[in-house]
């Protein structure tokens, strides 16, 4: 039976798409548009702060046995629960009115680059909600971080030397926010080995298992008591729970020994990342935050007693089940007995799926040319895309009702990365995204929240303006 908040979402769903057809959001002149549930996001947003708070609530300092803070900690008073920082990773919706409800929903924002920093600046976070997380940050931007208190993990020895320079030359010569270490625990990979970020060989962070890993990162904490973090990421769809909850308790546990053998409480915060899965399966949020929590509780009890705080850094949870993308059907045809649906959403807008059709599905949904849910006796059916290649397919093989050229066809579960995320082959232009909430009456009212992409942009991209400079060029011209 589904849960309530399936129900919910699902009516929310199947009015913006018949309202979004009856007010011309989609049709002929927009065949493809992006659909965000602003309540569903709000309810996730809502969901991952609870499920946090109540960890706390129920955790007790005496519970998580010793304190490895060195000889002063018996003489310590009791530590109230650190407060947790829940960032929003920028990339699963890099969509400025986006990023401003959930800053305003009281959540920081984790960035992965240049773009996405100026992004949730523009979005209103102040320095001090963003953490800043590039494998490759460049002297300028660890430079902005350090003087304008971004919280950073540094992904390497290099560039934590690069950040000893900056700060001899600084006029503090301490940074104005955390600094963190990025360690990566090696626990292994989960089902899709393009998202597990804790395997042997992966790019991110410190090897801690490699041959003298553990002692270089302590040494470095030793050397610099600006030096207040660690942070580690298993990974996200595909990463069973038990696995990320072993990798927070790798670098909890390193945290414990370094303080330990430091003897003072020098890591004061743990950034555990994010990762929680998606069920693209169903309509259900699972596993829920409540069950991410409990697997890190049994995996690092004393994660929750007070005496860290905590970052996270979630993304595709918070927004995924929230989106759809919805296009009109522009032709129907039979291929070897396989009826096709010819729609405007493919691999510019569901690039994962496309390429990587086994681990990225998404459930798909037909509504008639009113917006109105279709149905009749199934069919096996592909839903193939625009794009110029054979490949371009949303979905194979699915077991749909009849469809029309006219009809719509919804791709769920899209909130994250699909209508944000946009890939630019055969100069496809980006889809019109909008917000939408429904009334108790069932009213469903839209925002816009970012405008289709014009033809003469797609130009301008395209180097519009340089027309003439190769033949220059060629001819020998200045």
């Amino acid at each position: 039976m589904a849960s309530e908040q399936a129900r919910t979402r699902r009516r929310a769903r199947d009015a913006a798409l018949a309202s979004a057809v009856g007010q011309g959001l989609l049709g002929p002149e927009s065949p493809l548009i992006g659909l965000l549930d602003v309540d569903s996001v709000l309810h996730a947003v809502e969901s991952l702060h609870s499920a946090f708070r109540d960890a706390f609530q129920d955790a007790s300092p005496a519970a998580a046995g010793p304190a490895a803070d060195g000889p002063a900690a018996d003489a310590a008073p009791a530590l109230e629960p650190a407060p947790v920082q829940h960032t929003f990773a920028a990339k699963a919706c890099a969509l400025v009115p986006v990023l401003r409800l959930l800053a305003e929903a009281g959540m920081g924002c984790e960035v992965a680059s240049a773009g996405e920093l100026e992004q949730a600046l523009a979005a209103g976070f102040t320095p001090d909600r963003l953490v800043f997380d590039s494998p490759a940050k460049t002297l300028p931007e660890l430079e902005f971080a350090l003087r304008n208190g971004v919280a950073i993990n540094l992904d390497n020895f290099q560039e934590l030397a690069r950040v000893d320079r900056l700060l001899e030359g600084a006029a503090t010569g301490s940074p104005a926010g955390p600094v963190g270490i990025r360690v990566n625990p090696q626990v292994g990979g989960g089902s899709i080995g393009a998202m597990s970020t804790a395997t042997d060989t992966s790019k991110f962070g410190v090897a801690l298992r490699d041959p003298g890993a553990e002692e270089a990162v302590a040494a470095a904490f030793a050397g610099r008591p600006w030096l207040n973090r660690l942070h580690a990421h298993v990974g996200s769809q595909g990463c069973p729970l038990p696995l990320i909850a072993e990798g927070v308790r790798a670098a909890y546990e390193l945290a414990e020994r370094i303080n330990a053998g430091l003897g003072r409480r020098q890591i004061t915060g743990l950034d555990i990342g994010g990762g929680l899965p998606v069920d693209f399966e169903s309509e259900e949020d699972r596993p829920g935050y409540a069950a991410y929590v409990a697997a890190l509780r049994a995996a690092a009890p004393g994660l929750f007693d007070g005496r860290y705080h905590l970052v996270t850094e979630f993304g595709r949870s918070l927004v995924a089940k929230s989106g759809t993308i919805a296009s009109l059907v522009e032709y129907t045809k039979s291929a070897g007995g396989r009826s096709i649906a010819v729609t405007h959403a493919g691999a510019q807008v569901a690039t994962r799926t496309v390429f990587m059709p086994a681990a990225w599905p998404l459930r798909v949904g037909v509504f008639d040319a009113s917006g109105r849910p279709k149905t009749g006796p199934a069919r096996t059916t592909d839903i193939a895309g625009p794009a110029c290649f054979a490949g371009d397919l949303a979905a194979t093989a699915r077991e749909l009702p009849p469809i029309d050229p006219g009809d719509v066809v919804a791709l769920y579960d899209t909130g994250a990365y699909y209508f944000s995320t946009h890939y630019t082959y055969n100069s496809l232009p980006r889809p019109a995204v909008y917000g939408y909430r429904t009334t108790p009456s069932g009213e469903v009212r839209f925002a816009l929240i970012r405008e289709p992409q014009t033809v003469r942009s797609l130009l301008d991209d395209s180097g519009l303006a340089q027309a003439k400079s190769l033949v220059a060029l060629s001819a020998g011209r200045p």
